[in-house]
């Protein structure tokens, strides 16, 4: 049912399809982040309209709000939310272990006061994945630790319980209809993602996700720690990225051989009158784009670019009017799924080294004056 079959190579880069029960993945991937069973400023259907193919929903927002037995009583995420392609569910670790001063962590799980009302929680592996199984979710995920990964001495710790985590999740979870992937931490220290990425493939998991990056390390060791845990994973089984979706950042990852991402960067920027283009990032409140009669992109055919001129977006964003942040998400969105397209398609053709040289030597991570 999850199986993933590679179409093509161009160096690391992979082109596959990843089988799923509510459609094939056509990868390399970008999810949109829908954190609460919701896209933010976007509608299912124009989620469909950009092309996206996978949404990720967060589990522990979801059982805290409306609750996962909630939602599958009212028939499973699929249909609470109204969008009925595949949909992946991160654990719930990463925001768990951001409640630094609200989280007691043990062996057995996370004690952890809820963010909307300070009610007590826990988490064990097991809770987890049950929450994630309510939800119904095709790809679910392992509880991890997500750890500081600078701290070698704290990492090593954390990667025993990890590990010990991956084990009963893969023995709790027995929804063949729901592909669970094990988390490689490690920090940035090579031998323990070797380590982590080894013992992993132990466990024989359907599909790999590294974790624990784009939290405060450099580009250069984000970079190092993906080619390390992507030289050791299976080709044969998909690669997840966990949590990076800047453009400079996807054609990295899949010029390292990852096949999907997530983030929440595209729509979080558009509320923050923030454009993605291909040359950088463009703050929409500038006064420079008060009589700009050119589109948010030129060469765009989003749905913003097409109808809409710099002049009218940043006079909706100064206005902070709610349309500001829609037409920018739409853009934003659009601008990450058509780079995914555009690789895939440059992998399969064999021109993938010379796209990527490309962008990545016009691109720019700060606005551009234009």
């Amino acid at each position: 049912m999850f199986e993933f079959d590679l179409v093509a190579r161009s160096g690391h880069a992979r082109a596959g399809v990843f089988h799923t029960p509510h459609g094939d993945l056509l990868t390399p991937v970008f999810a949109p982040v829908g954190t609460q069973g919701t896209v933010k400023a976007l509608t299912p259907a124009q989620l469909t309209d950009l092309g996206a193919s996978l949404v990720l929903a967060n589990t522990y927002h979801l059982y805290l709000r409306p609750g996962d037995t909630l939602v599958k009583e009212l028939g499973g995420l699929h249909e609470f939310m109204q969008w009925h392609g595949p949909i992946l569910t991160d654990s719930g670790g990463f925001q768990v272990f951001s409640l630094s001063d609200t989280r007691k962590i043990d062996d057995d799980g996370v004690t952890f006061k809820s963010h909307l009302d300070g009610a007590i929680h826990r988490f064990t592996p097991e809770k987890t994945v049950e929450i994630q199984n309510n939800l119904g979710a095709d790809i679910i995920m392992a509880f991890d630790e997500c750890p500081p990964p600078l701290e070698r001495k704290y990492v090593e710790r954390s990667l025993i319980r990890t590990h010990a985590w991956a084990e009963r999740c893969r023995t709790f979870h027995q929804r063949s209809e729901q592909a669970l992937f094990g988390i490689v931490q490690g920090g940035i220290f090579p031998d323990l993602r070797e380590q982590s990425a080894r013992f992993l493939m132990g466990l024989d998991f359907p599909g790999y996700a590294i974790g624990g990056l784009a939290v405060g390390e450099t580009k250069e060791q984000m970079h190092a720690t993906i080619e390390c845990a992507n030289a050791v994973l299976p080709g044969t089984k998909p690669r997840y990225l966990m949590g990076v979706g800047s453009p400079e950042d996807l054609v990295n990852g899949v010029m390292r051989g990852v096949d999907i991402f997530d983030c929440v960067l595209p729509t979080r920027l558009a509320r923050n009158a923030a454009a993605m283009t291909r040359r950088g990032r463009l703050n929409m409140k500038n006064a420079q784009y008060a009589r700009d009669h050119g589109p948010v992109e030129e060469g765009c055919a989003c749905y913003c670019c097409s109808n809409f001129t710099r002049a009218y977006v940043r006079h909706l964003s100064v206005a902070e009017e709610i349309l500001a942040a829609v037409l920018l998400t739409i853009h934003n969105v659009h601008l990450l799924l058509t780079l995914m397209r555009e690789m895939r398609a440059a992998i399969i053709e064999g021109t993938f080294d010379s796209y990527a040289q490309l962008f990545l030597q016009n691109y720019r991570p700060v606005e551009q004056k234009t």
